[in-house]
């Protein structure tokens, strides 16, 4: 099982990129099994927010928080702590959405990735889908193409074309 933990603020979309991996990974037929939820109480707009995927080869039937996580895919970085590293499994990768390469622990599980950037560029209001392009790109689990057509299933039209861009963009600029 493939897991990926979403840490996001309030208002980040942190559970919409889980759910849209999450339909990505399923619709590709077969025995793509995905389950997306998140992990918020009442906070507010900005409070920290958790969301998770799951992806396997089998009904996924564990709903519990994913406590090592083969990606944790940070949305802001003030959420980034040195301790996040104990949350992966072996091999597992951090993608943080950040400008600044160098504040960060150096070593093979961290990649940083500037979301905002193209997030900014394309008028999008948030990063979430940039970086789920990145994520797309660093595991190999599912295709742009495969986020694209679960953005066309679950994003209103009017959004539809900015996310889709921002995701195929960040998959070529993220192998280059």
């Amino acid at each position: 099982m493939i897991e990926i933990l979403w840490l996001g603020r309030g208002g980040q979309g942190a559970f919409t990129a889980a759910k849209l991996l999450g339909a990505a990974y399923s619709a590709k037929g077969g025995e793509y099994f995905a389950l997306a939820f998140p992990s918020f109480g009442p906070e507010r707009r900005g409070a920290p927010v958790r969301a998770f995927t799951k992806l396997d080869g089998k009904p996924v039937l564990d709903r519990s928080e994913t406590e090592k996580a083969d990606y944790i895919v940070i949305l802001d970085e003030t959420l980034y702590s040195e301790g996040l590293t104990k949350s992966l499994k072996n091999g597992g990768k951090i993608l943080i959405n950040s400008k600044s390469r160098g504040k960060y622990q150096s070593g093979e599980n961290i990649s940083v990735f500037d979301g905002n950037a193209i997030a900014a560029e394309l008028g999008l209001p948030t990063a979430n889908t940039v970086m789920l392009g990145f994520l797309a790109a660093a595991s190999g689990a599912v295709s742009a193409e495969d986020i694209c057509l679960s953005i066309d299933g679950y994003m209103p039209e009017k959004i539809r074309e900015k996310n889709k861009a921002a995701v195929l963009r960040t998959e070529k600029e993220a192998v280059k």
